[in-house]
């Protein structure tokens, strides 16, 4: 009888302290989980000038050059995984990624849905039309029966939706931009600064332009809600502005312009 005690309070206290180490790995933040791993998995899209691969394969861009920094400020490495873009939030609850850094714009659902940085780029969501057919579209009320690509969740899907018009939503903003250039869409909506990177004179889409803004906003990096990361990425970009090394960045992007003061 005394042995069958003993191994039922044997197997007690060793419940109990199975359930204390649990209880302690479910009360990890984020940071700690991140550092226990290794490493920190980003969120992108292939979007130029911020997430794109060079021609070896690696992902270079202002984002990615900022994760890949903020990562070696945790002291662990970086690692990319492309999402879809209207899953992001899914994808950061779900864990299997550690935060959205892909040019995001701070909209309402998004810092509803987040916990978001400070603010360090501008951008604006802009038109982008075949050049021989801009200039019969001076202004965003003249294009009020074409059909716009978008990329699903993004904000340029937001500002065509809340213009009433007609969208075709796609996978990526480059998925949009090609869209047009098949002529299987009239219209593309996408950001200010891969329209800067990607359409016009020398680029991959030199029969298309970018014409009229439709609003102005502001990128910041998402991560879990409640999540101790992104104080951090705050103090990262406050070190990293005023030692120059986000300028650096940002001019080697051709973004420098568009950077906010930390």
């Amino acid at each position: 009888m005394k042995k069958i005690l003993a191994a039922a309070l044997a197997l007690t206290l060793t419940i109990g302290m199975t359930a204390c180490g649990s209880a302690k790995q479910s009360g990890e933040s984020d940071a700690e989980a991140v550092k226990a791993n290794g490493k920190l998995v980003v969120g992108i899209t292939d979007f130029a000038p911020m997430d794109y691969k060079d021609d070896a394969g690696n992902w270079i861009g202002f984002d990615a050059d900022l994760a890949t920094a903020f990562a070696d400020s945790l002291g662990v490495e970086v690692e990319f995984v492309e999402i879809d873009w209207d899953n992001k939030v899914l994808e950061l609850d779900s864990k299997s990624i550690d935060c959205v850094w892909n040019g995001m714009t701070l909209t309402d659902e998004v810092t509803s849905a987040m916990e978001c940085t400070n603010a360090y780029c501008n951008n604006a969501q802009m038109v982008i039309l075949p050049k021989d057919a801009a200039a019969n579209y001076p202004d965003v009320e003249s294009m009020k029966d074409l059909v716009f690509a978008v990329e699903a969740g993004s904000a340029g899907e937001e500002e065509v939706t809340a213009l009433g018009y007609n969208c075709t939503p796609v996978k990526a903003q480059a998925d949009a931009l090609m869209e047009v250039a098949a002529g299987t869409s009239d219209a593309a909506v996408i950001d200010a600064l891969m329209a800067a990177a990607m359409v016009g004179e020398g680029t991959g889409y030199d029969n298309l332009t970018y014409t009229v803004g439709l609003n102005e906003e502001k990128y910041g990096v998402g991560f879990r809600k409640g999540s101790d990361l992104a104080a951090l990425a705050n103090d990262f970009f406050k070190s990293a502005y005023e030692d120059g090394s986000m300028m650096a960045m940002a001019e080697k992007y051709g973004v420098s312009a568009s950077v906010i003061a930390q």
